[in-house]
């Protein structure tokens, strides 16, 4: 068996990249950069030889900037909306017997602080939600054409691979470096938000769960378990036996982009899946690392 992963030099595409060879997959991954075969999502032509040529079983599409902001709305649209209808019209062609996964977002989602599911209502926010509300209605048009096109809609899922620009690992290592001698200080907006923090290594399971089905094609991909940025520094800062409260500054007038943002993962969990790494482990792993 073949899979192709889109953004495998991603975090998401390093976990995954490991559980397929462990489940005697053989992986061709695809990035700008890293040590991968380099191609652009956004170039068609690019897209169709790679899957012409490989023919895979399995298409993973996690290429993406995850950045909201409207200043990156053209790089969205190309990797996010551009990519995906290049990978379902090149498997179209190439390939129809692939099955193909297409990585979505809470934050597409009407947020009214409940817990979000698959079928729930979308909202057109940023221009990241546009993008990804775009894909979903292209994998719902190519399932017309017989192509098993999944969705998977991820919530805030964390890893030691997370860059420092992430809150959670921003935090993770200026604990590291406080439990060290550092005396610095972070700079933090609103502590009070709540949002998942699980482990992109169950993440991943929850992706390979999904494309074994031949019904289910959407579906919520999270813990179901939000925790506050106040929680996180609690866990974090107790690993060293410090008070965060001595080295968090909390910004001033700060706006934060949600209240709170949780999955409801009943659809998933209902094949099987659950999560394994829980919050307190996840921040021993990171802050470890």
């Amino acid at each position: 068996m073949v899979a192709v992963i889109f953004g495998a030099n991603g975090q998401d595409g390093f976990y995954l990249n490991r559980l397929l060879i462990q489940n005697g997959v053989k992986v061709v991954g695809v990035s700008r950069n890293g040590d991968w075969l380099h191609a652009d999502v956004s170039n068609y032509t690019e897209v169709s030889d790679i899957i012409r040529l490989h023919k895979p079983d399995y298409i993973f599409h996690l290429a993406a900037n995850s950045a909201t902001r409207h200043e990156v709305m053209f790089e969205n649209h190309a990797t996010i909306s551009t990519g995906t209808l290049n990978i379902l019209e090149a498997v179209k062609v190439y390939s129809p017997a692939t099955r193909v996964f297409l990585s979505g977002s809470g934050l597409q989602f009407i947020n009214k602080g409940l817990p979000i599911k698959e079928t729930d209502e979308f909202a057109a926010t940023s221009a990241y939600a546009v993008s990804r509300i775009q894909s979903v209605y292209a994998a719902r048009y190519y399932r017309s054409y017989g192509i098993n096109a999944y969705f998977g809609y991820f919530f805030n899922h964390e890893s030691p691979l997370r860059p420092e620009r992430h809150m959670s690992k921003k935090i993770a290592c200026a604990v590291q470096r406080i439990g060290n001698g550092s005396s610095e200080k972070i700079e933090i907006g609103d502590i009070s938000v709540k949002k998942e923090w699980a482990f992109a290594g169950d993440i991943v399971n929850g992706i390979f769960t999904l494309v074994q089905q031949d019904e289910i094609f959407e579906a919520t991909i999270g813990s179901g378990q939000a925790y506050s940025i106040e929680e996180w520094l609690e866990a974090c800062f107790g690993l060293i036996g410090q008070n965060w409260k001595d080295s968090v500054i909390i910004k001033d007038n700060f706006k934060a982009e949600y209240n709170v943002l949780v999955s409801d993962p009943s659809t998933l969990n209902s094949l099987g899946w659950q999560p394994e790494v829980s919050f307190s482990s996840l921040a021993k792993m990171m802050v470890a690392e």
